[in-house]
């Protein structure tokens, strides 16, 4: 004669339900310990703030160069007019010392060592950090040999697109990652 044990039979028991009960509870206790030290591994608010920047450009008159601080880094933000645009893709490509500018594909005031020279629709505004590239120093705007930037310590000359045209900085001014999300607002970062 055969005889069943309750322990091998298919339907759940007291026991599975306060066995599940009790890992269920563990499992959340655990999770709710763990949680504040894993959150504090996020950055605070005030490196959140740093990420990006918008700033309303609708101020800015034709011809004029401002400076703005992003991540700690000064960004030049120029409303270009259409003559400098004209005199910047008159420029050809082999006359730019940036190596990555002289590639013959690209147009004169096209994509060089960034993402971009200007936005797309937006020819008129260059936006770029204002570091030279030979050894970070902070460029005077709105002057050099060819109307862009000048680079005091060293002698770079940089144009109003914010190519290397003279002296020792290696590469062109270097674009940060900007959209606009308006037609006056621009998100730097």
């Amino acid at each position: 004669m055969a005889t069943t044990h309750p322990e091998t039979s298919a339907e759940p028991t007291r026991r599975d339900f306060l066995y599940i009960a009790t890992g269920a509870v563990g499992a959340i206790g655990v999770a709710a310990t763990v949680w504040p030290f894993i959150d504090q591994m996020n950055p605070d608010a005030s490196t959140l703030a740093l990420a990006s920047l918008d700033f309303d450009v609708s101020q800015v008159a034709e011809g004029q160069a401002i400076t703005v601080k992003w991540r700690g880094k000064p960004v030049f933000i120029r409303h270009r007019t259409a003559k400098e645009i004209e005199e910047a893709n008159a420029v050809q490509p082999n006359e730019l010392p940036d190596p990555l500018a002289r590639n013959e594909n690209l147009e004169a005031d096209a994509p060089a060592t960034d993402a971009n020279r200007a936005a797309a629709g937006k020819e008129n505004w260059i936006i770029m950090l204002g570091n030279c590239t030979h050894l970070g120093c902070v460029p005077v705007g709105l002057s050099g040999d060819f109307g862009g930037w000048f680079c005091p310590c060293h002698g770079s000359h940089y144009d109003t697109a914010g190519r290397i045209r003279r002296g020792p900085a290696p590469e062109n001014l270097h674009i940060p990652p900007y959209a606009f999300t308006n037609d006056t607002t621009i998100r730097i970062g």
